[in-house]
């Protein structure tokens, strides 16, 4: 009926056992040693409060139907506040100090309670062995002057002879950046927890207004640098200078039933991008933002070069992405490939693209994308339900050159990306207004396969003309059924598209369609 997929030393977070998309079939209650704790109708939730090294029982019930699942909290080696190290938590006073001072002095294995009160705060750096957490009513808020954020490195010279040391990136490339909120740099065994909240405060700055003109990259709400074993549980993420949630170059890291927020007009401020990962698992997340949802990548092609590194088993699941450019983005810097990515039982709602694909010529061989599955999702109102966009029109210099955007075949060289495998399932895509999938590969290399099977997508009877795919020169569609070009093969089993103008399907160079 449900499992536990994070048992820590306070918290525990909790997945029902079914595979409807996000929401339950049913409302439940649920009781913690047979007293209520909480009511709820998503299929993940959470508890805190709790003791460490304590048993519990956690009971669940839904409808007639009851289950109840034995728990051990783990040990700790002990529990200090904030405001013991002089933290005032008043919205007024610079915590810095005290919070970085009680970070440094924490005993290894010991967890650092915020309690509630706004804590302004510049960047905080964390250490590895410690928990962080945010109780009820807790905000760390970032300090709105840019002299607070020191200025991190991209890299720094080993003094020993060996080879670079790596600490500040962004968009696909190292690059020196002013520190995040909260930082953590070649460090394990962390965990960030709580219903409090971590708050940029960057609609009371200037970042969303100057993020072109600076040469060091804005920071994040959250920046981890290739740090294992790190766990973000139940907190909330809000109003980030750029990206909210940034792992890099990171291993084993788990993001469960956090929410990131930011107004539907700040520029550039994606809720998660995992980038250069090896096992990420995000579960039971709601993300509303400016930007991309959640963007997967593994970096530009002169990274790669650097530091070679794939994203690789990546689990999304359960979570709800409202109000962005991309639901679940793959791209644009992924020079490295992506590996063993599954995403399921989610919903979109109000989102421009659901699952967004984009590359470019010049992202290289390594830009191999293979092995993709998407299953039991649902769109209200988004878009474009399906983009795959090999011409994707980026910031980077050459982002408009002939090179990227023409059309006319190419030789294919170590400069060539490649889409392989991809699968959509058990989807059920309900307003579309510009086309029910847009499929765009190059002439020279085609997209290997594509399959949809038990797809249903409707368009909105009021449906505007919208660019479905972000290329050079993009027309604007209305109601296009299902577009797919230069595609080596496209399998489709039981697909229905219903108020789509013209025909259901359109081909422009596929080699083989099958249709049953």
């Amino acid at each position: 009926m449900f499992h536990g997929i994070y048992i820590g030393a306070t918290s525990a977070c909790f997945e029902l056992d079914n595979s409807a998309p996000f929401h339950s079939p049913a409302p439940y209650a649920v009781l913690l040693n047979g007293e209520p704790a909480l009511e709820d109708d998503r299929n993940v939730f959470s508890l805190f409060g709790l003791a460490p090294d304590t048993d519990y029982a956690v009971t669940l019930r839904m409808g007639g139907a009851e289950a109840t699942l034995a728990l051990h909290t783990q040990r700790e080696t002990c529990a200090v506040s904030a405001r013991d190290f002089g933290a005032a938590g008043d919205g007024a006073t610079d915590d810095t100090a005290a919070l970085q001072r009680a970070v440094c002095l924490l005993p290894e294995g010991g967890r650092l309670v915020v309690p509630a009160g706004d804590y302004l705060t510049g960047p905080i750096l964390l250490k590895s062995h410690m928990t962080l957490e945010l109780q009820k009513g807790a905000r760390l808020l970032g300090r709105t002057d840019k002299a607070a954020y020191p200025v991190l490195p991209a890299m720094a010279q080993d003094l020993d002879g060996g080879k670079a040391v790596h600490f500040g990136a962004f968009e696909g490339l190292p690059r020196d950046m002013y520190a995040s909120l909260i930082t953590a740099e070649y460090a394990r065994d962390i965990r960030i927890v709580g219903p409090g909240t971590l708050d940029g405060n960057a609609q009371n700055a200037d970042w969303w207004q100057t993020f072109k003109d600076d040469p060091v990259a804005r920071p994040r709400v959250l920046f981890l640098n290739r740090c294992q074993g790190v766990t973000l549980h139940g907190v909330g993420v809000a109003n980030s200078p750029s990206w909210h949630l940034h792992p890099y170059y990171c291993s084993d890291v788990a993001f469960l039933d956090v929410s990131v927020t930011a107004p539907h007009d700040s520029p550039n401020t994606d809720a998660l991008d995992p980038e250069c990962c090896d096992g990420v698992d995000i579960v039971g997340c709601r993300f509303s933002v400016g930007d991309d949802c959640i963007a997967i990548k593994s970096g530009k092609l002169p990274l790669y070069k650097l530091c070679p590194a794939a994203a690789s088993r990546h689990t999304i699941r359960n979570c709800l992405m409202a109000f962005g450019h991309g639901a679940v983005t793959l791209g644009s810097e992924i020079s490295g490939g992506i590996k063993a990515l599954s995403v399921s039982q989610c919903l979109f709602k109000q989102t421009e693209r659901g699952l967004r694909i984009k590359t470019r010529r010049g992202r290289g061989q390594s830009c191999d994308i293979d092995g993709i599955e998407f299953d039991n999702i649902r769109m209200e109102g988004v878009k474009t339900p399906i983009v795959m966009n090999m011409w994707y029109r980026c910031v980077d210099p050459d982002g408009d050159s002939e090179y990227v955007q023409g059309r006319a075949p190419l030789p294919v060289d170590e400069r060539t990306p490649k889409l392989g495998r991809f699968r959509f399932s058990n989807m059920e895509c309900l307003d579309a207004q510009a086309a029910a999938c847009y499929c765009d590969g190059l002439p020279e290399r085609p997209i290997e396969e594509v399959t949809f099977e038990n797809v249903r997508v409707s368009f909105a009877k009021d449906a505007r003309p919208a660019v479905p795919s972000m290329f050079t020169g993009a027309p604007e569609r209305c109601r296009l059924g299902l577009y797919l070009e230069n595609v080596r093969r496209a399998v489709l089993r039981n697909v229905t598209v219903e108020g789509q103008l013209g025909e259901r399907v359109v081909t422009k160079g596929v080699d083989e369609l099958i249709a049953e």
